[in-house]
């Protein structure tokens, strides 16, 4: 029996459309759906035709975390003592973040419906968040008596600031789409309708910028937060040497 396909990957111009494809489970992971992601992603960054990526869910949802039925059965990836589960978040849900921290290309998350646990963190391991309506975003670990495996402590704390994450973390509140604007959990709320063609408005704008300071910008911000101010200068200026020599520095000039 094939593998099912839970993860589509199409393309529009220079951007890259990501579509976790689970919506009979609210597009929580799966085991198939872990490998795909990283396989879109690589097959993104692999292609240079490519200068951004756009990251969604199928159905009514972004994305629900993870597959409270294979919680229940302790089954997939929820199978196993203490150390076969650390073993199995290592190599498998863990692969994500890692994938994404090596992902070189903007990253948009359009997120619609539920951003729940798993969902959240994932939508906080993208470069942007645009938001529809009607989303919903939560840390609702605890809820269900779990912790964020798959490092959501840190990307939380990282897209809101420490006390923010640890009360949304401790509480396992639920926000409408306003409030994380608010609190600059997303950057933008647009009407549902408007989600994906304004993601796609957002991509091809950053599509239009010379590619390789996009890149080496991102790579910058990542590796200075939170280093040190003498890394981050030295990393700023390594980088910026590559920038300047660089024939898409030469041609933004007009020379």
């Amino acid at each position: 029996m094939s593998e099912p396909q839970h993860v589509r990957y199409c393309t529009t111009g220079a951007t890259a459309e990501i579509t976790l494809d689970r919506p009979e489970a609210r597009n929580a992971y799966s085991e198939p759906m872990l490998c795909q992601l990283v396989a879109a992603l690589d097959r993104a960054d692999h292609d240079p035709a490519i200068r951004c990526a756009i990251l969604t869910g199928a159905g009514k949802g972004f994305h629900a975390g993870g597959d409270r039925k294979a919680m229940k059965d302790r089954s997939g990836m929820f199978a196993g003592d203490p150390a076969e589960l650390r073993r199995r978040y290592l190599r498998g849900i863990q692969a994500i973040p890692r994938r994404i921290a090596e992902f070189p290309k903007p990253l948009i998350a359009a997120v619609h419906g539920a951003a729940i646990g798993a969902g959240l963190d994932l939508a906080c391991m993208c470069d942007l968040r645009l938001a529809a309506a009607d989303a919903q975003l939560g840390s609702t670990f605890v809820r269900v008596g779990l912790v964020p495996g798959d490092g959501g402590a840190f990307f939380l704390a990282r897209t809101v600031g420490f006390p923010r994450a640890l009360e949304l973390m401790l509480t396992g509140r639920v926000l409408a789409a306003d409030e994380a604007l608010r609190i600059g959990l997303v950057h933008e709320v647009v009407p549902n309708d408007r989600l994906l063609p304004r993601a796609h408005e957002l991509a091809a704008q950053l599509a239009a910028l010379p590619a390789t300071a996009l890149q080496l910008t991102k790579r910058a911000a990542y590796r200075s937060w939170p280093g040190d101010q003498a890394a981050a200068l030295e990393l700023a200026a390594t980088f910026q040497g590559i920038a300047q020599n660089h024939e898409d520095h030469a041609r933004a000039l007009g020379s």
